[in-house]
């Protein structure tokens, strides 16, 4: 496995892998900000499904952090996540340098509005654009045939799809960005690198989380009232032990609307709630 940090000798091993012995090869993508956990390694075994090589990019993205969040304590373990990707069989990793990423001068910026206005977006002003700005460099870097993301963001999964789509991307076209079902513990909470940063008291409540949108799933789809649902699912978290709610929405599952009746298209419960000093999204399909 190669580990590679400046852009000419990616271009090259990438081409290299492309041509391959036995014809042409493709190629699978798989943005991570590392800090890797089993989340992360499933993706990295789909794409083995859906490529014949597999390149994992591993970038602390400062574009998409905000000015009071926690870019400096994010955790950056490059050696251990590289000697996890080579036990499964990755061929590269894109390690780049924030001065490789974006050198001096570095002055564009991509914003996909619409799906990326409310939810996150809201509580988090211009973190979706340096989502975009940078997914969208690196899938002009790797050029993959395939794209994999967990859906645990399912809006930056859907803003990622969004500006595939209305730039006509190639490598990946649209309908090649794979979204991977959300990998969960024991108990149902969703996996996160940011889960290190809760105490074990807050552990333990934060698995509130997930079993109390299953029940709010529950009683919306015997019919029950959204916004009385919601705000009884945010009763329920505070109870538990959170101490705020960013938001608990129900929302169409492609353009993210919010949504005051089941309407029988493809629907998700997104919620993101703050336990202690840590904010955790989750998201579920209804319908």
């Amino acid at each position: 496995m190669q580990t590679l940090h400046s852009l000419d000798p990616l271009r090259r091993a990438v081409a290299a892998l492309r041509q391959s012995p036995g014809g042409p090869k493709t190629v699978a993508l798989v943005p991570t900000m590392g800090a890797l956990h089993e989340g992360h390694l499933t993706l990295v075994r789909e794409a083995r499904k859906q490529a014949d090589h597999v390149v994992v990019s591993i970038f602390v993205n400062p574009l998409q952090f905000g000015a009071n969040e926690d870019l400096d304590k994010y955790p950056r373990q490059l050696e251990r996540d590289c000697a996890l990707l080579e036990a499964e069989g990755v061929d590269l990793v894109w390690a780049p340098t924030v001065e490789a990423m974006y050198p001096q001068g570095f002055a564009t910026n991509i914003s996909v509005t619409g799906v990326s206005d409310g939810l996150c977006g809201a509580s988090r002003p211009g973190h979706f654009d340096g989502v975009a700005t940078v997914v969208c460099k690196l899938f002009h870097q790797v050029l993959p045939d395939v794209a994999l993301f967990g859906e645990k963001d399912w809006q930056q999964l859907a803003v990622i799809r969004r500006m595939a789509r209305d730039l006509d991307f190639i490598r990946p076209r649209a309908e090649r960005i794979v979204g991977v079902p959300t990998v969960r513990e024991a108990d149902g909470l969703a996996m996160s690198s940011r889960n290190r940063y809760l105490s074990h008291d807050e552990r333990a409540a934060a698995a509130a989380l997930p079993r109390e949108m299953k029940a709010a799933i529950e009683r919306l789809r015997e019919g029950g009232d959204v916004l009385t649902t919601l705000e009884a699912l945010e009763v329920a978290l505070i109870d538990a032990g959170f101490a705020s709610i960013d938001y608990a929405t129900l929302a169409d599952a492609e353009s993210l609307q919010p949504l005051s009746q089941l309407t029988g298209a493809p629907a998700r419960l997104l919620v993101a709630a703050r336990i202690g000093g840590t904010r955790l999204i989750d998201n579920m399909p209804v319908a």
